[in-house]
């Protein structure tokens, strides 16, 4: 599910503390802007008790204790490569007035009101589990360096392309008010960045703060090039909750010893299911649990009776997760005699293979004498409890805890008048093999996903530049379909023909439009949960269940007071999900699977909103460095 990925959680080593969740603005999630239902209040207990998260694919983080952490999206990365924690000034000696670190270059740092970075895309040899291969990096980092601004900066990020990939960087969450041409998907807000060549992706973060995080956005190459995105609040603006001590990027992401762009070539050649990861890491590190990686595990320091901002973000290509993480007071008042792991693998609905492995961390405490951390072998170890690998039952009650907060600072700003209604659904089906070729998909077929059965073909040009100049004809067509052409038991048996068509469509709404949409798995090939992320734009989830959707029934329960607020949203197994959105950002916005596989099959599709009447409506032009394709 990956939208049931709540990346933020604070806690005290001394207690467990459930403060408001901040989900607002995200799969990035935001933290301000979000809270847990009445069964989740704070409470302090004697007792050693998990925070276990459900991460959701392309999720992004707020605050929370549970956390299902689903495939791809969203959220913070600290590794060895990064020793500074962020905080604001009054907890960070090393951070400059804005709170931003300047350390070493590991940090991509950002400067008051205007940030202006570098990221040079380069190969870097990179070793795991013993094996050692070349990856494409953000200067020579992996996981990629932490960009980190304040809600209302401006930041312009130019990136050079020294790799032998073409190149984009999408800001997962960022909304990109009128600034489309920085959204990053490659043929779909821009052509790539080819080698040898440069672009500044140039906005400004508007009405958004929490935990967000920037990945590629063409091919696979997200599984080595992610990092955590951070929008501080504005200055002299608190959070909502009590101030962390300090703050901790949490970033999930999968570990190839293959090369991915092989892998993805290869399956999309033969029309089988790709090869799976050989792990999932910690900010960039497998832990203890996989072979030869002991001396790479992700540490956690903390100090008794502080209390610390855990940023989460599951950056894995292909999976949800699982998050659990244990802590305890009721050794010692000042110091627990005891270390715990922290550990996360997969969630899994689908019938297809799945790396089923177990990444692991330590949470260790300081020892209160002369600073030294006690040694672990003298220290027993607890070991936290995960949900089943299925468990849908334990993910869906989660997602149904989270509420925003409505509040006069926080408004939910659900539109209560509907202007187009649209259902669509979303699942897997297949292609014929190529004449004369055998394919290993079901039945020697290809395997192929899709949106209301059409199947995304990747256009040659830039869709967004193809409106703008109005040179459409031939790179799109504006007619996806309100509603499937065909009508089925979606969870029922599946129909015999499971062939999906095929075509680059879109879905065009006017300047302000009110939209709601109910997005309905398929048992086509199987139900799977599906975490689809919408760019350009937050919204609110109204509503979700099980079964095939009932548009007389199940509006009636629908909540459009205080639901959450998102930008990546799990499409429950067997079940469907409906959210509501104002289409106030012209331009051209994706909407696809964040399970990588899935888009490359073509589970993906684009909307096209279009100018409104004043100028502060209208896309800006271009920048004159735009790649051309």
């Amino acid at each position: 599910m990956a939208s049931i990925a709540y990346g933020q959680a604070v806690f005290s080593p001394n207690s467990i503390k459930r403060p408001i969740p901040s989900l607002s603005s995200n799969t990035t999630n935001t933290f301000l802007g979000s809270k847990l239902s009445s069964q989740c209040t704070t409470r302090k207990t004697q007792e050693t008790r998990p925070l276990t998260v459900v991460a959701a694919a392309g999720d992004v983080s707020a605050e929370g204790t549970t956390y299902l952490i689903a495939g791809a999206a969203a959220v913070a990365l600290l590794g060895t490569a990064f020793p500074v924690l962020f905080s604001r000034k009054d907890l960070c000696p090393e951070c400059d007035g804005a709170g931003f670190v300047r350390k070493s270059g590991s940090t991509l740092r950002a400067n008051a009101a205007r940030k202006d970075e570098v990221q040079i895309i380069k190969m870097q040899n990179v070793t795991r589990l013993c094996h050692t291969k070349s990856i494409v990096t953000v200067n020579g980092k992996f996981p990629g360096p932490r960009v980190v601004a304040r809600e209302g900066d401006r930041l312009l990020i130019k990136v050079t392309n020294h790799v032998s990939n073409n190149i984009t960087i999408h800001w997962h969450g960022i909304r990109q008010l009128r600034s489309g041409w920085a959204d990053g998907p490659a043929y779909i807000t821009q052509c790539p960045i080819q080698t040898g060549q440069s672009y500044v992706y140039n906005f400004t973060v508007v009405g958004q703060r929490g935990t967000f995080f920037w990945h590629a956005h063409i091919s696979w190459l997200r599984s080595t090039l992610y990092g955590p995105l951070i929008i501080l609040p504005k200055k002299n603006v608190p959070y909502p909750f009590e101030t962390p001590y300090k703050e901790i990027p949490i970033v999930f992401g999968e570990w190839f010893n293959a090369d991915t762009e092989a892998i993805i070539s290869q399956a999309l050649q033969t029309g089988g299911g790709p090869n799976v990861s050989d792990a999932y890491t910690i900010n960039g590190l497998p832990g203890p649990l996989y072979n030869c990686s002991a001396k790479d595990t992700f540490k956690l320091r903390v100090k008794p009776g502080k209390t610390y901002l855990l940023r989460v973000i599951n950056a894995a290509l292909n999976d949800e997760l699982f998050f659990n993480l244990k802590y305890s007071s009721q050794d010692k008042p000042n110091f627990p005699g005891a270390t715990f792991l922290m550990t996360a693998r997969p969630y899994v609905t689908g019938q297809g293979t799945f790396d089923n492995s177990t990444v692991a961390g330590i949470l260790e405490y300081e020892s209160p004498f002369l600073h030294s951390v006690t040694p672990l072998k003298k220290l027993p170890l607890y070991k936290p409890i995960l949900p089943p690998l299925n468990d849908t039952s334990f993910a869906t009650n989660f997602a149904k805890k989270l509420r925003s907060l409505a509040t006069p600072q926080f408004p939910a700003n659900v539109p209560q008048e509907v202007d187009k209604y649209f259902f669509f659904t979303v699942g897997l089906g297949t292609n014929p093999c190529d004449q004369n070729k055998t394919c290993q998909g079901p039945n020697g077929t290809k395997f192929a996903a899709s949106v209301s059965n059409i199947s995304f073909v990747q256009p040659t040009t830039a869709l967004l530049q193809a409106h703008f100049t109005g040179q459409s004809s031939g790179v799109y067509s504006p007619d996806f379909p309100i509603n499937p052409l065909h009508w089925f038991n979606y969870t029922g048996n599946p129909p015999n023909n499971t062939v999906v068509g095929n075509g680059t469509k879109i879905m065009v709404l006017p300047f302000n439009t009110s939209v709601e949409l109910v997005m309905q798995d398929t048992s086509i090939l199987g139900a799977e949960s599906h975490p689809l992320h919408l760019h350009g734009f937050n919204f609110f989830v109204v509503g979700q269940g099980f079964g095939n959707y009932d548009p007389n029934e199940d509006p009636k329960n629908f909540n459009v007071v205080d639901p959450i607020e998102r930008n990546t949203v799990g499409v429950p197994a067997g079940g469907w999900v409906a959210i509501r959105f104002l289409a106030d950002n012209p331009g051209v916005w994706f909407m696809h699977c964040h399970l990588e596989v899935h888009t490359s099959w073509g589970l993906k599709m684009a909307w096209l909103v279009l100018d409104g009447k004043l100028p502060n409506q209208k896309l800006l032009p271009p920048p004159a460095d735009l790649p051309k394709c």
